[in-house]
């Protein structure tokens, strides 16, 4: 779809702002409900780190920080971070259930959920170690992958729907008889010649052919200061016109302008979130069968060759679990969804 036109619906379709609105509300607030729930979590995520017997070992303290009741401590603070900052996986492995279709959400959801579980059977009388340390920390990095997935998206959401309010809703088309004519954008074309007023949006790709003019490019360019134009020198449609006017003959229309160029770069940015995610999908519903019969598989082997009781056997077959989900996954996707969108918004002024 040409961008003039584009444009005009933008200016025109008050029921699809007011719909893109409350999208954009929806949004804002599913970021702040990442955000506060990341950093809730995390605040919770320290004490419940120097309560861990392994963490304890692993900094040479020896479980010096070690009370009566500390193990139930640790229960009370990684069922509030399990609940709450793992509510969103929770959520979603429902969700991805009902279509039966198991991504990222079933295997962050089954890992978390199989490390509290087993966790809390420890602290109840189960024999084994726990693995609260290893579930708050998923939580935490899956929550900060999100939250920087979310904001990213957003981003670019917002850069896109500025983008598109740049372009006027018409030009000032000179005639052959030399009267100006108002036009709509889709209808000008190449050599057209057009004038545009001081303080006016410049409509089209062009070559300013009369006038002396500073024009205002940096939504398009980064460029903070306004360029001076003369008579030979190219215009951006889109750019702020400032004290003079210009006569331009246009070069570039619709698809083929710089501007709409633009905005299909953000566009592919935003549809990047959605191959990217696919993917990581696929990789996780594989990740999720590998958890499972992998864990499956540990719990058989050590239970058949007969010399270990059911709680090692059972430990073992949680590690295998739990690890199966990588910390890494969680910030991996996230991470490069956020690179191409920034990347592709910083080159809108090269």
């Amino acid at each position: 779809m040409e961008h003039n036109h584009q444009a005009g619906n933008e200016h025109k379709n008050h029921g699809h702002q007011h719909k893109g609105g409350h999208e954009h509300h929806d949004h804002s607030h599913m970021i702040e409900d990442y955000k506060r729930r990341f950093w809730i979590s995390l605040a919770l995520t320290i004490p419940i780190l120097l309560l861990s017997p392994m963490i304890q070992k692993f900094l040479g303290l020896d479980d010096s920080l070690s009370f009566a009741g500390s193990q139930f401590v640790l229960f009370a603070l990684s069922t509030v971070v399990y609940f709450y900052g793992g509510y969103p996986f929770l959520k979603g492995l429902f969700d991805e259930l009902k279509k039966l279709q198991p991504g990222m959400m079933t295997l962050i959801a089954i890992a978390i959920s199989v490390a509290y579980f087993y966790s809390s059977a420890v602290v109840f009388g189960l024999g084994g170690k726990s693995f609260f340390w290893e579930l708050v920390t998923l939580i935490d990095i899956m929550l900060l992958g999100h939250w920087i997935e979310m904001k990213s998206v957003m981003g670019a959401s917002k850069a896109l729907e500025e983008l598109a309010k740049l372009m006027p809703s018409d030009a000032h088309k000179i005639m052959e008889d030399g009267n100006i004519v108002d036009v709509p954008l889709e209808e000008l074309k190449t050599n057209d010649r057009i004038l545009v007023k001081p303080g006016e949006k410049i409509p089209a790709d062009g070559v300013v052919v009369e006038g002396e003019s500073s024009v205002n490019e940096a939504m398009l360019t980064g460029e903070s200061k306004p360029v001076m134009k003369n008579a030979g020198e190219k215009v951006m449609g889109g750019a702020v016109n400032g004290e003079g006017s210009l006569e331009v003959i246009v070069e570039k229309t619709g698809k083929d302008s710089f501007l709409s160029q633009v905005i299909e770069l953000v566009k592919e940015a935003q549809d990047s979130k959605s191959k990217t995610q696919d993917l990581a999908n696929r990789a996780a519903f594989w990740l999720t069968i590998i958890a499972i019969l992998g864990g499956t598989f540990t719990l058989i082997y050590w239970l058949a060759i007969g010399n270990k009781d059911f709680a090692f056997a059972l430990e073992r077959m949680v590690t295998v679990m739990v690890i199966t989900c990588p910390h890494a996954l969680g910030l991996a996707v996230p991470l490069v969804i956020a690179a191409f969108i920034s990347t592709s918004l910083l080159g809108l002024s090269v």
